[in-house]
């Protein structure tokens, strides 16, 4: 497949379709934005920290799943500039859409009149709660109704959202698998085909073992903040001498065992309490505080030294310190839009070796 011969005519806003359109972007492919004039673009061109210069056509929301696109400002309500979407339409191999319910049709740019003048193309939509539901939806919503937020957050305090859209971007994953089966099944013998991607199934295919955990059992998760519900110690917080927080992702008993034996404390990987796991679940807040007492000893030099005993550990960094690295750095995409300068992180990320 070469990427570079597509082209993708973009009709969506916000995060999850954008992303799609960025994915193909940097595999070389030609995409054309199409915004809403009358609106002054995709509404996340607005969405600006109150330190972002009011004066810039774009935000740094916008610009993290906008890369590398020609951007064309139409008024779709005009037939003149929508006779020129659906020209651009007719050369596309695949548009992306995010219409709410019925739009799509008003304008004539449903998959039915588009397969009429194009019948190669991959018409590939992304909804809220299915082809059916009218419901105006944002990834807060799903993530309040698919039970992510339930679980997230201290026990003591109300559902939390996450820090970013996940729900927008597992939908967007969700949206570039289904293309690129398509363009693999078909190959070079191309026929219209409608692929469609909601909100609320890509939540629900996320929620992984949480879900199975319910559905196996009956068991419904509360918010633990950031510990595991099945494995101990895992996510739970430490303190430092030097006052950083750390983290460990004791995954099997020999973890715990080194764990125990770096500390010093290695008759506590035999304690009925914590000698498999199902117990130290049962028994994490006594295992936490036995734990603790034994790191408020040491400096986050820890983390270093448990990781070379083959201890899962990590100092929680934030993200002036990730992107100090050279890692970080090497994943940043730059690109000028409107005069500025905008950065983003890849969206693509694997290495192939020959």
């Amino acid at each position: 497949m070469d990427f570079n011969k597509l082209k993708v005519v973009e009709l969506a806003g916000v995060l999850a379709g954008p992303s799609v359109g960025m994915f193909f972007a940097e595999l070389g492919a030609e995409v054309i934005k199409i915004e809403n004039e009358r609106s002054g673009g995709d509404v996340t061109r607005s969405w600006k920290l109150a330190s972002e210069d009011k004066s810039s056509k774009v935000s740094a929301y916008f610009c993290s799943v906008n890369y590398h696109k020609e951007y064309q400002f139409k008024n779709l309500k005009e037939q003149r500039d929508l006779d020129k979407v659906r020209d651009l339409i007719r050369e596309a191999d695949i548009v992306l859409v995010n219409f709410k319910k019925g739009d799509d049709v008003k304008l004539g740019l449903d998959y039915e009149t588009l397969k009429k003048i194009n019948p190669k193309i991959i018409y590939a939509a992304i909804t809220g709660f299915g082809d059916e539901s009218e419901r105006i939806a944002y990834d807060l919503i799903l993530q309040a109704e698919s039970g992510f937020m339930s679980m997230n957050g201290q026990e003591s305090n109300p559902p939390t959202k996450m820090p970013v859209a996940l729900i927008d971007v597992l939908a967007g994953h969700q949206l570039k698998e289904a293309i690129l089966i398509e363009l693999l099944k078909q190959g070079e013998n191309r026929k219209a085909v409608k692929l469609t991607v909601s909100l609320f199934d890509s939540a629900l295919a996320s929620l992984v073992n949480q879900a199975s955990n319910y559905l196996m059992t009956g068991h419904v998760p509360k918010r633990i903040g950031s510990k595991h519900p099945n494995i101990a110690p895992y996510g739970e917080i430490f303190e430092t001498q030097d006052g950083k927080l750390i983290t460990f992702a004791i995954g099997s008993h020999t973890h715990f065992q080194k764990l125990c034996e770096y500390l010093g404390i290695g008759e506590l990987a035999n304690d009925h309490r914590f000698s498999f796991n199902q117990n130290r679940v049962a028994n994490r807040l006594e295992l936490f505080e036995l734990l603790q007492n034994e790191i408020s000893k040491k400096d986050s030099k820890i983390v270093d030294e448990l990781n070379q005993v083959g201890v899962p550990s990590a100092r929680i960094k934030s993200l002036d310190e990730v992107f100090q690295s050279e890692e970080a750095q090497n994943l940043v995409l730059e690109e000028n839009i409107d005069g500025v300068a905008t950065k983003r992180v890849k969206s693509i990320v694997y290495k192939s070796y020959d």
